[in-house]
């Protein structure tokens, strides 16, 4: 039992305080017939690759490997194109053979794709031109166009929320297991629009000495043709356990196992907005045997995450908990170190992990919502420094990206200034790193985890 079942059902949550859950419904009734329908869908993930994940999760936990997770701030159903899903997937498949080449260990790789809809929003209403109106939450809630019937939330848009996932998926498995993401197919990875770019040419080099690798190995017998490893790839999916009501409707018990697992994703992540210990969503999250990821903020106390813990992973089972610091650039250091040496203290087993992104949100003069890629590289750096002061794995990374050439988050290679945010600005909630910026983002830390693993072997 990873989960702790105790007195806990899948609607369980529905007796606790609730945050970012939309309760203004028009029709509630037809919001629970939605509910009750999706209780009846085929799971777009299973109990067997959860419990892969979590053992892969658990070498992560004893420093023997690495995650790396990525993907969209916020699916959408007007930019859902396979173009769109393969571009995403081949750029974290090239980050994490650089990622690989760089701590010479496992990279997991878990994207926040197939469900990453619902967002939590500071504010309930947004006001433009003196007209307020209920804010847009993410697709599976309501639409982005500013009119009052687009913000009206809509049960329907859950049913088509799961049927993008699905799709997503059978995409995602096909790319994985059907021979695009062979490691010899290294070369063909590169993007068109960073062949111009320092990235290119790294990336390249880096190609040539995998491609030289694989063939010496093929020509002593090593390895075959047919090679699993090379040919195929595992690769996960995950998102924020936001609505929980979809959530409950994707439990499932595991006929293997008898327990439950939501299945609507490998692992899901409570936010850092509804991580309270007494709240719905923490309620939800402790029943469930998939990974759990916890988002730590700058407001998370040492005491908090002790109480946290010992409600989701009561039996401190590895693989389990992924604590996730989000603090910003300039207060990681400060903040990350009382919580490492809490957690240490007590001999919980985690895995640390950095996302770089949600601290480093600030507003350009034209007012773009925007992040500069230097905050997010310092971020990301401190936190590699942190652990290491601390003498634990620093553990993996979590990144808002896209495989399409955007122009959101400032900096960069391609130096793009705040003038440039403005011609390709398409995402629907936060700013998310390009395929350039991931790639170059993906090259710095394999050199810092080059370091980690030069220190070790010293």
């Amino acid at each position: 039992m990873v989960g702790n079942s105790q007195n806990w059902s899948p609607d369980t949550w529905r007796s606790k305080p609730k945050k970012h859950i939309p309760e203004d419904y028009p029709d509630p009734a037809a919001l629970d017939a939605v509910e009750e329908e999706l209780t009846s869908y085929p799971p777009l993930v299973f109990a067997g690759e959860i419990r892969t994940l979590r053992a892969h999760l658990a070498e992560v936990t004893g420093g023997r490997a690495f995650l790396l997770q990525g993907g969209d701030c916020a699916e959408s159903f007007k930019e859902f194109h396979p173009d769109n899903i393969r571009d995403t997937f081949r750029v974290l498949l090239q980050m994490a053979v650089a990622l690989t080449y760089g701590a010479a260990m496992p990279v997991i790789k878990v994207g926040r794709m197939a469900g990453q809809f619902g967002k939590p929003r500071s504010s309930p209403t947004e006001t433009i031109d003196g007209v307020t109106l209920p804010s847009y939450r993410g697709d599976n809630i309501n639409a982005m166009a500013f009119t009052p019937e687009d913000r009206i939330p809509d049960p329907q848009r859950l049913l088509k929320a799961y049927g993008q996932s699905a799709a997503t998926l059978n995409l995602i498995r096909a790319f994985a297991k059907g021979g695009y993401a062979d490691l010899r197919n290294v070369h063909r990875w590169n993007l068109e629009f960073v062949k111009d770019n320092p990235q290119s040419e790294q990336y390249g080099a880096l190609a040539d000495k995998i491609s030289d690798v694989i063939a010496f190995l093929e020509a002593t017998g090593i390895i075959s043709q047919d090679s699993r490893p090379l040919n195929e790839v595992e690769f996960y999916t995950s998102h924020e356990a936001l609505l929980l009501g979809y959530e409950q409707a994707m439990t499932r018990v595991d006929s293997t196992t008898g327990q439950y697992y939501d299945t609507s994703a490998h692992l899901v992540w409570i936010g850092d907005r509804t991580r309270q210990p007494d709240g719905a969503h923490v309620e939800f999250a402790r029943g469930i045997n998939n990974p759990v990821g916890i988002k730590c903020g700058p407001s998370l106390e040492p005491s908090e995450l002790m109480q946290l813990l010992d409600i989701l992973n009561p039996e401190n089972v590895p693989g389990r908990i992924v604590l996730v610091a989000r603090f910003g650039a300039d207060k990681v250091a400060g903040g990350l170190p009382r919580l490492i040496r809490q957690v240490e203290a007590e001999g919980r087993k985690v895995v640390w992990s950095s996302d770089p992104m949600h601290g480093n949100t600030i507003k350009a003069e034209n007012g773009y919502k925007t992040r500069p890629f230097d905050s997010v590289l310092k971020e990301v750096e401190t936190f590699f420094d942190v652990c290491r002061a601390e003498n634990v794995h620093p553990g993996g990374v979590h990144f808002e990206m896209t495989g399409q050439d955007v122009t959101e988050c400032l900096g960069g290679a391609q130096a793009i200034s705040v003038k440039d945010l403005s011609s390709r600005y398409h995402t629907h909630c936060d700013p998310r790193l390009n395929a350039t910026q991931s790639l170059e983002l993906a090259f710095r830390l394999a050199e810092n985890l080059r370091g980690v693993r030069s220190k070790k072997a010293a």
